[in-house]
């Protein structure tokens, strides 16, 4: 079959046999002043939907692929928001659990003239309740890709469980694991992350990590550093905001694809953008180079709206993007509305 960006696509099965990916982790409601000030002096708040594992699988969705989100929402307006929103997206959300013991989680934004801060309250949500059990699903057998973060790993014992499952490849086994560090700091101190997620990441096979993660967690300060670090993974890749991406396998030589220019309005969500284009990449056979690209083009939307999630640019944007020789890719790519991180 083809794809929608016009590749080949190495398909997991046909339309209904359940989901080619699957996603899994906490999403939350999203509180943030509406003029764009801080908490503190806000007069009204707008209310939308956020977590990094769902982000992914909405866009995956969008670049034409069958994810699946597994998460736990707690019974309350705002779990059924979460849902609601995420199954928007085009995302199989039937294999979400609804909690009646325990709440869904919230977060507010607080922007201030140094960035924005994140202020959460989640702490015994329905979603740390999640555990290995929550992936032995028979509607999630023969998926292709099983994502995870290094954010679930901060929320209990029973997550930090469920990750350990999926990535020994006891929970979907024959799925490829991909993990993206996803530190939170307002969650857990480097100090006591930083250990506990590079053993994670190592036992993944495509890990994804941006270097200002590494460096604050692991005091490696270049991607080869970083891959060093990390011997046991496939494939990693080191991402460096708006200079570009590097794919390091454990084999080959290391690839780098230069970030293209983007007026940014807010970034949180363009990591999340990122890695679902780089594995809709993967899933598509593409080499690396046009796996980062892809990656880039599907961040550079979200970095230019306030919002997490933001559409990928239309399939004959990309497929000419992807096309182009390395030399025309930063120029063409950003004339044509594909303008990457």
């Amino acid at each position: 079959m083809s794809g929608p960006i016009g590749v080949a696509v190495a398909d997991g099965g046909g339309a209904g046999s359940g989901p080619e990916v699957v996603c899994v982790g906490e999403t939350m409601v999203v509180l943030a002043p509406d003029d764009g000030g801080s908490l503190e002096h806000a007069a009204r708040l707008t209310v939308g939907v956020g977590g990094a594992e769902s982000n992914v699988a909405a866009g995956l969705a969008r670049l034409g692929h069958r994810a699946a989100w597994v998460s736990r929402v707690g019974d309350d307006p705002f779990g059924r928001r979460v849902v609601a929103e995420v199954a928007a997206a085009g995302v199989d959300v039937s294999l979400v659990t609804v909690d009646p013991d325990a709440p869904t989680g919230l977060y507010l934004k607080d922007p201030g003239p140094d960035g924005t801060r994140v202020h959460y309250h989640r702490a015994g949500s329905a979603a740390s309740r999640l555990g290995a059990a929550d992936l032995a699903r028979p509607g999630l057998a023969g998926a292709r890709l099983l994502h995870l973060s290094g954010i679930t790993a901060a929320l209990s014992g029973t997550c930090r469980d469920l990750l350990v499952s999926a990535l020994d490849g006891r929970a979907l086994p024959g799925a490829r694991v991909s993990f993206d560090v996803n530190h939170r700091p307002a969650l857990w101190p480097a100090d006591r992350a930083g250990p506990v997620l590079r053993d994670l990441a190592d036992r993944a096979g495509v890990v994804l990590v941006g270097l200002d993660e590494a460096a604050t967690l692991w005091a490696a300060d270049d991607p080869a550093a970083v891959r060093t670090l990390l011997p046991g993974p496939e494939l990693v890749v080191v991402k460096d905001g708006p200079v570009g991406a590097t794919a390091l396998p454990r084999t080959g030589p290391a690839v780098f694809v230069p970030a293209l220019p983007v007026d940014v309005v807010e970034p949180v969500g363009a990591g999340d953008a990122f890695a679902a284009g780089f594995l809709s990449g993967l899933l598509r056979g593409l080499d690396l180079r046009a796996c980062l690209r892809l990656g880039h083009l599907t961040a550079a939307p979200v970095l230019a709206v306030p919002g997490d999630t933001a559409p990928p640019p239309d399939p004959e944007t990309i497929a000419r993007a992807l096309a182009l020789p390395d030399e025309a890719w930063t120029e063409q790519a950003h004339a044509t509305g594909g303008s990457g991180r």
